[in-house]
């Protein structure tokens, strides 16, 4: 980023938004179908009895509220790398087939090989996010042309289309896989527990760090490959590292909790409209705004309907909706 000669108001907004991220965070753990008491939450944390409530904060809403973290950073940052890397504003992480590639090799492994566990979900998910974003990009560099963001987001969607019509096929000729397979498709933080988050957090980890490498030549990619080549910037190497560190951030993400639609798609756009062009700004923005995205939806489903919850995935879907129709509409007139 910009350092201390970054303008006040990046850095204010920045700790604003840290703060309010806390706050969801808090809220997090005091609601719910039984609302604790915050002397409740903080003796849970510190001094845990084993009583009704510091079970909920501990054994629950805990293990949710750090997944909602993990998930959202990952998604944020993904989306902020997705729209820098192919160049355009209306990108979606799931444009690489790296959802469709997780939810691909999720069903194969129940259908095949029997897995109910939530937590080797992850694992088979992330293998098939890993191998699907290699043969996307394998595809959409291939000829004398080399690496191009059209040719990439094309041959993702392809992709995509593919392997979504296979796993259909699949939930549909497998009534068990198709049980299993709708609580994991929904995109819900509930079920997970510390292991999964211990699983997921070193490839959010190393994924961050390459994501923090790479947005450091996405802007002058942004201008054009002939324009970042004259300023030093080895563009193909840039793009390799984009497509590890959304492999790592939105796999792992997707695996984990489910595929979490619009998080990536709508973050970037509102961190854009806050600091501007510059993707590194973009980023630190994003890694904070859509935890907030997703830890709020998750809070939201918990109250929406009375004894029940609603999967954030589903809360993500219908808030973002109007957003992904505002960015249409949006781009249409500024096409007029």
């Amino acid at each position: 980023m910009d350092g201390p000669h970054a303008p006040p108001r990046r850095w204010s907004g920045w700790v604003l938004t840290a703060v309010v991220l806390l706050a969801a965070c808090l809220l997090s753990l005091l609601v719910g179908t039984k609302t604790v008491p915050i002397g409740e939450v903080w003796a849970a944390l510190w001094h845990d009895d084993g009583s009704p409530d510091h079970l909920i904060v501990t054994g629950y809403r805990v293990p949710r509220t750090l997944l909602g973290l993990l998930a959202g950073l990952a998604l944020g940052v993904a989306g902020c790398l997705m729209q820098g890397l192919t160049r355009n504003p209306l990108a979606d992480p799931g444009l690489l087939g790296i959802n469709a590639g997780a939810a691909f090799a999720i069903t194969l492994s129940v259908a095949f090989l029997g897995v109910t566990d939530i937590t080797s979900y992850v694992w088979f998910g992330f293998a098939g996010a890993a191998v699907v974003s290699l043969v996307v990009y394998r595809v959409g560099t291939a000829g004398r042309q080399g690496s191009d963001p059209v040719r990439l987001t094309l041959a993702g969607v392809a992709v995509t289309a593919v392997l979504t019509g296979l796993t259909k096929g699949l939930i549909l000729l497998n009534a068990k896989a198709f049980d299993e397979w709708r609580q994991w498709d929904s995109g819900s933080l509930t079920g997970r527990g510390y292991d999964v988050i211990a699983g997921a957090t070193p490839f959010i980890a190393v994924g961050l760090v390459a994501a923090v490498i790479a947005s450091r030549s996405l802007n002058a990619v942004a201008l054009g490959e002939d324009l970042a080549r004259a300023l030093g910037v080895h563009v193909t190497r840039t793009r390799v590292l984009s497509v590890v560190a959304l492999t790592l951030l939105c796999g792992t993400a997707t695996a984990a909790v489910g595929p979490i639609t619009f998080v990536g798609l709508a973050v970037p756009h509102v961190a854009r409209w806050l600091v501007g062009p510059d993707q590194r700004w973009i980023i630190a923005y994003s890694m904070l705004l859509a935890p907030i995205l997703v830890i709020g939806s998750d809070v939201i489903g918990r109250i929406l309907i009375p004894g029940d919850e609603v999967p954030a995935g589903l809360v993500t879907a219908f808030l973002g909706a109007p957003v992904l129709i505002w960015l249409a509409r949006r781009a249409r007139v500024g096409a007029a």
